[in-house]
């Protein structure tokens, strides 16, 4: 059972990562994309960071679709739509929710890939934020079907995650700045698979922390 703690906890952390990692994210993008990418999500959860104390006592829903809405309005490129999009998924997914039950981490981030898949127009193979976020969830999926509890599945769904990463660079780019490049974007991770991998990493130190 996630806590609103716990999702807080995660948004604080996913924050922290992506400022921590901004060079290396817009490094990847300066490759392959319009090389801002890392830029974009350092300032974006930056502003989400500066809105959350005045959602802190609100529920879950509404944290989640403040998150999302932040990042729309805040973060350029296609991230801040495809991003922000996830989030107020997620959000619509858990509505009502003081706490979220294994279904409900799983409905949740299952919706959150249909908005970014109806808003990128993309599909796992393309070398996108899909690429390491559907193998994490697929990874949790199977683990709670083993009877596994979320916090054994969030070890391996960010394995998952990274795999996925790893297998971005083995596949041309058809989507967004990157596809300009076709083959030539072959041997080059993905940025945004890359910053979704970092959301599962932050959610596994979510969970480990609870054990």
């Amino acid at each position: 059972m996630a806590t609103k703690a716990e999702v807080l906890d995660f948004i604080r952390i996913y924050a922290d990562k992506m400022a921590e990692h901004r060079q290396e994210l817009t490094d990847l993008d300066q490759a392959i994309g319009d090389g801002d990418h890392g830029i974009n999500m350092s300032r974006g959860f930056k502003a989400v960071m500066e809105k959350l104390p005045t959602v802190e006592d609100k529920s879950i829903d509404e944290i989640l679709k403040s998150v999302g809405m932040t990042l729309v309005s805040t973060v350029g490129g296609a991230s801040g739509p495809l991003y922000g999009t996830a989030f107020m998924k997620a959000g619509m997914a858990t509505k009502g929710k003081e706490a979220l039950a294994d279904e409900d981490v799983i409905k949740a981030l299952d919706e959150a890939v249909g908005g970014i898949q109806f808003r990128g127009k993309a599909e796992k193979g393309e070398k996108t934020i899909l690429d390491s976020m559907i193998p994490a969830i697929d990874a949790i999926k199977a683990c709670i079907n083993e009877g596994k509890t979320m916090e054994a599945a969030l070890i391996e769904a960010e394995k998952a995650a990274w795999a996925g990463v790893e297998y971005t660079k083995t596949i041309i780019a058809t989507k967004g700045r990157a596809s300009y490049l076709g083959e030539r974007s072959i041997g080059h991770q993905d940025p945004g698979a890359t910053s979704m991998a970092y959301a599962f990493q932050a959610l596994n130190e979510v969970a480990q922390k609870g054990r």
